[in-house]
């Protein structure tokens, strides 16, 4: 009976210091200890070791945006690489049609050469030499004919 009367004198005398106007048999209130922190934080060397942390801190911080960027740049290189493949890849397109567009200029030029001199061989008369030139004009042709067909189907 004692014990009850002294729980509850000490239950009212903390409600009435929280202003507490019912009771609470859950609510058990303990003083707690410093913490530890501040008690060490003044000394010189938790100073130093606080410091290196937030400066282990910012430097991962940093060094994930590097890593970002240095991935970044990575995507940008391969892309350049495929872009320079693609580009090579047209340029030896346009090699090869210009080499083509090369060899039939210069056939074509054969081939006006020997029709102005089928025209003149007729002109003058001479009509064994016009049948002779007229004679190679069409194994020139037929020749240029087959090594077309050739190209373009390599």
């Amino acid at each position: 009976m004692l014990a009850a009367s002294l729980v509850r004198k000490i239950i009212t005398q903390f409600a009435s210091v929280q202003n507490l106007g019912y009771y609470k048999p859950t609510t058990v209130v303990i003083a707690m200890a410093p913490r530890r922190i501040d008690h060490v934080a003044s000394k010189p060397e938790m100073w130093k070791h606080l410091k290196a942390r937030v400066e282990a801190k910012r430097l991962k911080v940093e060094m994930g945006k590097v890593r970002e960027d240095q991935e970044c740049l990575r995507v940008e290189q391969r892309n350049l690489i495929a872009r320079f493949g693609e580009i090579e890849r047209q340029y030896d397109e346009l090699k090869q049609e210009a080499e083509m567009i090369a060899k039939q200029s210069a056939l074509t030029r054969i081939k006006l050469g020997l029709m102005l001199g089928i025209l003149i061989a007729r002109e003058g008369g001479h009509l064994v030499q016009a049948a002779n030139l007229t004679r190679f004009l069409g194994c020139v042709s037929a020749n240029l004919s087959y090594d077309l067909i050739q190209v373009i189907i390599l």
